[in-house]
């Protein structure tokens, strides 16, 4: 029996809509231009290149037919100015939010900024959304919501006090989508993301995530340095997962599903030295010499939760969301991108390329 979401791919096919997706030259972004793409959508593409990055977009171009690439229009926009989301949303169906500057650790250090962003850009393609009046405004909330609240699993109807920042940032928008769906009656749905990973997830930098980082440094041959005593737990997702998950939100008919916020994640808790296991077999499957190379350890994160676990039977009941893909799966995915020699860059040629010519 064909599941909901394979059904809704045959649907978008034999009926095209138009999407926006914020964000769209960062990883998760990229990611969903490249499936409504290949889904023969029409696709308005939306980046300031913050964070985003110019090579994910030329990824896309090279995976996906010339033909649907002709249906993409890529818009260089910042979503701190209302005047400029408001000309992106125009004409559109579906807005995939994901624009935003992530990383609890980045927030720490520049509060103000992460406000900026993550706050204030939201409102403003929020407001930009309900005038245009979309048929659905689907947002990348965060497990980081759920603070310092100690029952697991993580359940949409119980968060803790914020622990970051960004953590803040992302509860904001949560306070914000809801005051607009029972306000403006506008049709809303939030996912907070738990840990996802996948190919084109920047290695490097202070702000990166673990897994592309540990990849990169065993890679080179380097010892994994593991925040604490790597017995905290997180429940990983693969970016496939999160892709689904969007498209699901966006065209949802179920009853009581819009309006809400859903976890999206495998329900599944691994522990980082698990995780640092798994990875480095994969690694040493190319490298034989990393297999002996032991992690060291650090003091633990500010901001960081201990244990992170999702249920995920919200989504699953209303959305139909139903993970492809387990972390074992994800990993060995994904490693063949990670491994790549190039991925292992300077910030400096990170930022090089950036400042080189996108042509959509």
């Amino acid at each position: 029996m064909a599941t909901r979401f394979e059904l809704l791919q045959s649907e978008l096919t034999a009926a095209p809509r138009t999407w926006l997706v914020t964000g769209a030259a960062g990883f998760i972004g990229s990611h969903l231009v490249e499936k409504l793409l290949k889904l023969e959508q029409r696709v308005i593409g939306l980046d300031n290149f913050s964070t985003g990055d110019r090579r994910n977009l030329d990824a896309v171009r090279e995976t996906v037919v010339a033909e649907a690439w002709s249906q993409f229009r890529f818009e260089e926009r910042d979503i701190t100015r209302l005047e400029e989301c408001r000309r992106a949303v125009a004409g559109v169906d579906y807005v995939l939010h994901q624009a935003a500057l992530g990383s609890v650790p980045r927030s720490i250090e520049d509060p103000l900024r992460s406000h900026a962003s993550n706050v204030d850009g939201f409102l403003n393609i929020l407001v930009a959304a309900r005038d245009a009046r979309v048929q659905r405004f689907v947002y990348a909330s965060s497990s980081s919501v759920y603070g310092d609240h100690p029952a697991l699993p993580k359940k949409e109807d119980s968060v803790g006090r914020p622990l970051s920042p960004y953590a803040a940032t992302k509860l904001f928008n949560e306070v914000y989508a809801g005051v607009f769906a029972r306000g403006y009656g506008m049709p809303v749905i939030g996912l907070r993301y738990f840990n996802v990973f996948g190919p084109r997830q920047d290695p490097n930098g202070a702000y990166a995530a673990v897994v592309p980082r540990w990849f990169a440094a065993l890679a080179r041959g380097e010892p994994v340095k593991i925040n604490g005593d790597g017995l905290t737990t997180r429940d990983f997702c693969y970016v496939a997962n999160a892709v689904q998950a969007n498209l699901l939100a966006a065209t949802t008919v179920s009853r009581g599903a819009v309006g809400c916020v859903y976890n999206v994640a495998c329900g599944v808790r691994t522990s980082l030295l698990d995780l640092h296991e798994r990875i480095r077999a994969l690694v040493a499957a190319r490298l034989p010499e990393v297999a002996q190379l032991a992690p060291v350890f650090g003091p633990e994160r500010a901001g960081d939760v201990r244990h992170s676990l999702a249920d995920i039977s919200l989504a699953r009941d209303l959305l139909g969301y139903e993970p492809t893909h387990s972390l074992e799966k994800g990993l060995r995915e994904a490693a063949g991108w990670y491994l790549r020699d190039e991925q292992v860059t300077t910030d400096a040629q990170r930022a090089s390329r950036n400042s080189s010519a996108f042509t959509p």
